[in-house]
């Protein structure tokens, strides 16, 4: 497994040196150094001085891929990909290039309200979308699954723009029930996290309950299923001792690619909520055009995005024995 694990590791570093460059050329495809200084001066007239001393302080004076002017290595070194990209791979994320902050630090701070958002709204979406898959499942070929199914049709046609807005205006403006936005520090965030949880497990039930309930039924109809019916189990105990358990590997598949991504957390929820996650943080960079925090989240999510591969196929060692990684 240790070889299995370096190899993989290995081939993510030509990855993440496509996905660098892609995200390089995409950016300044639309944005030049000079567009990005005269939107960040947000002057009316700002003078070429003034444009020049902005690229210089922030390393965007010098040529974006290759400097014809520097004499071996220098051509490709003293160029703004090398000098924006080469930090990226030990995680040193710089500054950003609108206010000069610490990239790294903003990341290790809002990564906490992304998580607190994100994290019971996966267990919670989880265990609710499973238990309404197993539910249509025991009761299948009835009006029940009949009517769990037209459900989850119906909740998956729902915009989630719906969801947000139409939970802001009865839970928070009618009911009064939790703040509509906002965020607060330490046992105060419970308040502002419980309708954005709460929205994003129902918005949810639709697709994962189908996903789920198509993986159970694929089970139910298999030979050691029939011999658990056989052997005088009854239906329940048939679909939890054996059917969830053998179901296991495409849960996990779903399950653990995501979770890396909990850190990202999500652009539409934190942005509507004013939840200060890093959702929100790429957002805002994208508005500002702040190459520098876009580029390092887009780095981020691309190393957790890999990570997880990596640790969905380590996981199928755990719950299938008969899994080998080679």
């Amino acid at each position: 497994m240790i070889h299995y694990i370096i190899r993989r590791l290995l081939y993510a570093l030509p990855l993440l040196i496509g996905v660098n460059i892609l995200t390089f050329v995409l950016f300044f495809v639309v944005n030049s150094p000079d567009d990005m200084a005269r939107m960040q001066l947000g002057q009316k007239h700002v003078t070429v001085q003034a444009v020049d001393n902005w690229k210089k302080q922030r390393g965007y004076d010098l040529p974006l891929l290759w400097n014809e002017a520097g004499q071996g290595l220098e051509a490709v070194t003293q160029t703004v990909f090398y000098q924006k990209s080469v930090g990226l791979f030990w995680f040193d994320f710089g500054i950003s290039d609108s206010d000069k902050r610490n990239i790294g630090a903003d990341i290790k701070q809002r990564m906490w309200p992304s998580l607190a958002v994100a994290l019971p709204s996966l267990v919670l979406g989880l265990l609710v979308n499973i238990t309404v898959a197993l539910m249509m499942v025991l009761f299948r070929n009835s009006y029940l699954e009949f009517s769990g199914v037209v459900l989850c049709v119906i909740l998956m046609s729902i915009s989630s723009l719906f969801y947000i807005i139409g939970g802001q205006f009865l839970f928070g403006k009618l009911l009064r029930l939790v703040p509509i936005s906002g965020y607060d520090g330490g046992f105060n965030a419970i308040k502002f996290v419980v309708l954005p949880v709460l929205i994003g497990v129902v918005s949810g039930i639709g697709s994962g309950a189908r996903w789920y309930r198509t993986l159970f039924l694929e089970e139910v109809e298999k030979d050691y299923v029939r011999t658990a019916r056989a052997k005088g189990l009854s239906e329940t105990q048939t679909l939890f001792r054996h059917v969830v358990k053998n179901a296991m590997i495409p849960i996990l598949t779903g399950v653990v690619v995501v979770l890396p991504l909990l850190f990202m957390g999500s652009l539409i929820m934190e942005s509507f909520f004013s939840i200060p996650g890093l959702g929100s943080y790429t957002i805002d960079a994208i508005s500002s055009q702040d190459f520098a925090i876009v580029r390092s989240m887009v780095f981020l999510g691309s190393v957790l995005y890999i990570f997880g591969l990596l640790l969905t196929d380590i996981s199928y060692t755990l719950v299938d024995p008969r899994v080998r990684l080679s």
